[in-house]
């Protein structure tokens, strides 16, 4: 007898609930018809990636920021409606954005 079924003995009347699933790219983030602006600078002399011109709810937009960090590896923030990725990622991103089915626009260098 192992402990999940001593406790199913110990607390009969206890339903497990089940989790919500994580928004996916195809149910749950919101597609836009304007691309995501995806743009590089440098902040005191680091590079930084930020993304930017999301139209939908920012929950989403949320969830799409830690999806990149998480891929990536990298460091980053989520302020004012903006990501805001560490390093020069451009092309991985661009790409991780395109398979989900966003449109994406690259701007400056």
């Amino acid at each position: 007898m192992d402990l999940q079924d001593q406790l199913k003995n110990l607390f009969p009347d206890h339903i497990e609930e089940e989790k919500p699933e994580t928004a996916d790219a195809a149910g749950g983030i919101w597609m836009q018809d304007d691309p995501i602006l995806c743009k590089y600078e440098k902040r005191k002399g680091k590079p930084i990636t930020i993304l930017d011109g999301y139209t939908g709810a920012t929950e989403d937009f949320k969830i799409l920021a830690k999806e990149i960090k998480t891929t990536l590896s990298v460091g980053g923030s989520f302020k004012d409606d903006k990501i805001i990725i560490q390093g020069d990622y451009r092309d991985k991103i661009m790409a991780m954005l395109k398979a989900k089915g966003f449109n994406v626009k690259r701007v400056g260098g």
